[in-house]
């Protein structure tokens, strides 16, 4: 039997939210077909699989904005959702301090079949929501949520959040300047990484390429690794990014 999952999971397509939310490394499911990639268990719980946490919090804003959202059916190690497809990292052979085995050496036909099955599904019923809604006259606010490491390669990550944007800088210091009204929260400006046409895909085509403001929203995974740690930080997204909304209708 088949333990292929679909591409992307849809929430609430039909929700009155601004907001698009949109998480890419929710799942860090491999089919048997791809046979762990030569990792074993214990490295596909590990963030290098997936974004912790994630997938939980955009489903609980989904929940209380009544926004639409689409998150990732597969690991980000058989081929990365927010990558464009030429660069080396797309399909990583090594990710942080580990390698990944079964992605060395693939042919362009093993690469076809990773992108047919889960990349282009994935973007395609993006996309096409977004047509929708301008068909409708709808306004398209996208947000991609992720999560980080508290420490990667040895250095330690003092932020609890980070908003990254490109060209929805002041949508992106907006939404900064809300989250900063807690003073206990450390947050900055594209932390721990930023934005560019070669390692970010979701803020580039489907937001600034078409005209959509588009950020993207990193909480630090030991924030949102249980259920408690996800109801507060989606509250506080919730307060913030429903600030903007009425900002911006």
């Amino acid at each position: 039997m088949s333990d292929l999952s679909a591409a992307v999971e849809v929430l609430n397509e039909g929700g009155s939210s601004p907001f698009v939310l949109i998480c890419e490394h929710a799942s860090n499911h491999i089919p048997a077909e791809f046979e762990q990639l030569g990792l074993p268990e214990s490295e596909l719980k590990r963030h290098i699989a997936w974004d912790i946490g994630a997938a939980e919090l955009t489903r609980e804003l989904s929940r209380r904005l009544d926004a639409a959202a689409y998150l990732g059916g597969y690991s980000r190690l058989l081929i990365d959702l927010n990558r464009p497809l030429h660069v080396a990292d797309s399909i990583p052979q090594r990710s942080e301090a580990t390698d990944i085995p079964g992605n060395l050496s693939l042919t362009e036909t093993q690469r076809q079949r990773r992108q047919q099955l889960i990349f282009n599904p994935f973007q395609d019923r993006i996309g096409e929501h977004l047509q929708l809604r301008k068909k409708n006259g709808r306004r398209s606010v996208l947000m991609a949520i992720h999560s980080f490491t508290p420490v990667y390669l040895g250095q330690s990550r003092p932020w609890h959040a980070g908003v990254l944007f490109g060209e929805s800088a002041a949508l992106g210091q907006a939404l900064l300047a809300q989250l900063s009204l807690d003073p206990l929260l450390h947050v900055g400006a594209n932390v721990p990484y930023d934005v560019s046409a070669e390692s970010d895909y979701a803020l580039v085509v489907h937001g600034d390429r078409l005209g959509n403001p588009a950020l993207l929203i990193e909480v630090r995974n030991d924030l949102i690794a249980d259920s408690t740690g996800v109801q507060t930080w989606a509250g506080k997204l919730e307060q913030a990014l429903r600030a903007l909304e009425n900002a911006h209708p």
